[in-house]
């Protein structure tokens, strides 16, 4: 498989819940490789734009409340199949469907509130992140591991 980027978003209950380093440490064990991270209070029009294809829905709005709620943490990942591995590792968008030994499995609350947001598609990554990182925000780097995970 391929290299690919794929767009992770640590929704609001992460930090609030102070697990941030328990999600990341599970997307650096999995051999993400992490080149874009930051901590950003996201706008009302980002949220809208972001969760597009949401509009329509009824949850629509409590998810754009909660997205704009506090600070949150985008990321840019990379690794070999980096969307599909990304949402098999954060399991079901529902967090009551996610299994155990997922990231919402195991952390996630609320259904509506589900922790993490990860890319669904190529197509999706590539959207999201020109969204909320600019190109000098990317970090390219080499991974002295790459051959050994």
């Amino acid at each position: 498989m391929a290299e690919e980027r794929s767009f992770s978003m640590l929704k609001p209950g992460v930090l609030q819940r102070r697990i941030v380093g328990e999600v990341l440490s599970r997307l650096e064990a999995k051999g993400f490789r992490i080149i874009g991270l930051k901590m950003m209070r996201v706008s009302r029009q980002l949220a809208e734009t972001h969760y597009r294809e949401h509009r329509d829905k009824a949850f629509f709005g409590e998810l754009v409340d909660y997205i704009c709620s506090a600070p949150l943490i985008a990321l840019v990942l990379e690794a070999d199949g980096a969307v599909a591995m990304l949402r098999h590792l954060c399991g079901a968008t529902k967090a009551d469907q996610a299994a155990p030994g997922t990231i919402r499995g195991d952390f996630a609350l609320h259904t509506n509130f589900n922790i993490i947001h990860a890319s669904d598609s190529h197509e999706s990554a590539e959207r999201e992140i020109g969204l909320f990182f600019r190109p000098e925000e990317i970090f390219d780097w080499e991974d002295c591991n790459h051959g050994w995970i």
